[in-house]
């Protein structure tokens, strides 16, 4: 696994050139973004233009997996040619005392390669259990597993994690020494993704399972 201190860029497209201190390049760093993501966003390109959609996404060792309906464009797309994964979580509004140096507090991955469809059916499915174990441990257990007909219909692809780099910005405004006497308040705005009360089913009989009960922990 590579670290902060030996990881370099993977390649010249990945390679940050603006603000490069705020790179990364590390496994731990990139599977950290990824694994503290529910959604990422694609963007690729066919005859009609360029596209940029958002799905649902997880991890499995070094790839991302995504998956969908067997008529889904873009997922036939994805196989012909490369694309690019971005995956954002916002952290803060940065607030300085000029309006040039506003900035945001964040953590991002952009991973680069093609996608290939996960065809051995024994891995198919245990991609989807995964994936429902990402959503919610502990749930797999509980619900009706898919059906052969439910599998058939989904197309499951994966991609590398190979060609991919982060950028992170944390900490509070940089500021130019000439504004610092200006009468403005300067700090951060923090935001996080919040988990909120659950929401039973008003058709639904069964007490909450652990994985409910501690969705939300105030």
């Amino acid at each position: 696994m590579t670290t902060p201190e030996t990881a370099a860029a993977p390649s010249e497209r990945t390679r940050i050139r603006r603000i490069p201190t705020n790179a990364a390049y590390d496994t731990a760093t990139l599977h950290a973004i990824v694994d503290a993501a529910y959604l990422c966003h694609i963007a690729f390109a066919d005859d009609k233009g360029a596209h940029c959609i958002p799905t649902a996404c997880w991890r499995e060792d070094d790839h991302l997996y995504i998956h969908g309906s067997n008529g889904s464009r873009m997922l036939k797309r994805l196989t012909d040619s490369e694309c690019c994964v971005t995956i954002t979580h916002l952290d803060g509004l940065v607030l300085a005392r000029s309006a040039f140096n506003h900035s945001m507090n964040y953590r991002s991955a952009m991973v680069y390669g093609r996608f290939e469809v996960v065809s051995d059916e024994a891995q198919r499915r245990h991609a989807l259990e995964n994936f429902m174990e990402h959503l919610a441990p502990g749930r797999q257990a509980e619900i009706r597993p898919g059906s052969d007909k439910e599998y058939a219909a989904t197309t499951i692809l994966r991609i590398s994690l190979a060609e991919a780099a982060c950028k992170i910005r944390s900490g509070g405004p940089n500021e130019d020494e000439e504004d610092m006497q200006q009468p403005a308040w300067a700090g951060v705005l923090p935001l996080a993704l919040k988990p909120l009360a659950p929401v039973m089913d008003a058709g639904c009989l069964t007490p909450a399972p652990p994985y409910v009960n501690q969705w939300r922990q105030d």
